[in-house]
């Protein structure tokens, strides 16, 4: 986003804004300032849905762009902006360390923005949970999270998209019978149920319409993690204002809105698939061939808060993401291999050992026999002996 200034009144420090709240702290003298509140028709604006066609038709002269001063990561590629004035800074998604030597990214304007509710400790205390709850992990980074290193709130962008769907299909449909068939057994005969499926040709058509198909339009981070923060609540979106960036950072997007729109479609696709299949009913579905039209095609642009924090091991960057509205957490995770080695080494003494017992003490043994008969009753059976 473009660099704004939000001095304090007091003491002309930079406000910043606090999570779950609708106005700016000076973090210095503890002056608190309101956010303005927009007017309905501005915030019905801009939470407006744009028409997507005519979007990409006409990019070039109608789309609402801005200016962005960023930083570009050497390592992970990633474009993020920070307050202005810093001069160097470390990558919220590799850890690896910047400079300045910012450049001008000129980009679609973001619509709308949901403001973080999370403060950085109620986040760093979900994502030290969830590390200490990890196997097998490296005993670095369970120090790494006792050490209560400072997460990154940063703004990540996504597109949204709706859309109306028709799709027609063909296919089959499989229904299961059994017939009772015979069989000769250590020379005795037996009957059992064998399952068939009856095969029948199908067509038809299913509908939906789809509303707010969240993708994340940044390659910084994987998508099984960001996708796994999921759901956001997308009814708390407030009309884009650079006051609730003020002391977060905030990426530019990096997948163009045509290739947003591409991995849109292949999410909306999955969960056609599933109507036709419900659609088609029976045991077993086979679909052969499927036509989806779809219409009324609309997106936004906007911001959703995400605490990061990245953790190096091995020369190798492992993510940790916190939804900066719920409080969910996903990330990568380094093994450590002695820990592991350690445990197949542990289960293969107690497999040696349990083995050995067995064939000492176990059913049948000549040695636990013996030992049972002349001397006294061991501790751990009872005075049965059983």
């Amino acid at each position: 986003m473009p660099d704004h200034r939000f001095p304090c009144e007091n003491c002309g420090a930079q406000l910043v804004f606090e999570p779950g709240q609708t106005s700016l702290t000076c973090p210095y003298c503890g002056h608190v300032q309101d956010i303005p509140e927009g007017e309905e028709e501005e915030q019905a604006e801009a939470l407006q849905e744009i028409d997507y066609s005519g979007t990409v038709a006409q990019m070039q002269r109608t789309a609402e762009k801005e200016e962005t001063r960023v930083f570009k990561c050497p390592n992970c590629g990633a474009e993020t902006s920070f307050p202005e004035g810093t001069q160097a800074t470390v990558c919220p998604f590799c850890a690896t360390p910047l400079v300045a030597q910012a450049g001008i990214n000129r980009h679609i304007k973001p619509a709308a923005v949901l403001p973080f509710q999370i403060d950085e400790r109620t986040a760093h205390s979900a994502m030290f949970d969830w590390l200490g709850s990890l196997w097998f992990a490296p005993n670095g980074l369970k120090a790494y999270a006792r050490q209560g290193r400072k997460l990154d709130g940063i703004y990540v962008p996504y597109w949204t998209f709706d859309a109306d769907t028709a799709t027609a299909y063909r296919g089959q449909r499989g229904d299961d019978y059994y017939v009772t068939r015979t069989r000769t057994v250590n020379g005795k005969t037996q009957t059992y149920q064998e399952r068939r499926t009856r095969w029948r040709s199908v067509s038809g058509h299913v509908t939906r319409f789809f509303n707010d198909v969240l993708v994340m339009a940044s390659n910084s981070l994987p998508r099984t993690h960001t996708d796994a923060l999921e759901p956001w609540d997308l009814a708390a979106l407030s009309p884009y204002r650079p006051d609730y960036l003020s002391g977060f950072a905030a990426e530019a997007y990096q997948v163009e809105l045509e290739e947003g729109f591409t991995l849109a479609r292949a999410k909306m696709e999955q969960v056609i698939e599933q109507d036709i299949r419900r659609d088609i009913g029976g045991d077993h579905q086979r679909i052969s061939s499927k036509q989806t039209a779809m219409t009324d095609v609309t997106f936004k642009h906007v911001l959703l808060p995400v605490w990061m924090a990245a953790y190096k091991f091995q020369d190798r960057s492992f993510r940790f993401v916190v939804n900066g509205q719920t409080g969910k957490v996903q990330g990568e995770r380094p093994w450590s291999k002695w820990k592991i080695a350690l445990a197949v080494l542990a289960a293969l003494i107690l497999a040696g050992v349990a083995a050995y017992l067995y064939q000492v003490y176990g059913e049948g043994g000549s040695a636990g026999s013996t030992s049972f008969n002349q001397g006294a009753t061991p501790s751990w059976l009872d005075d049965t002996g059983n």
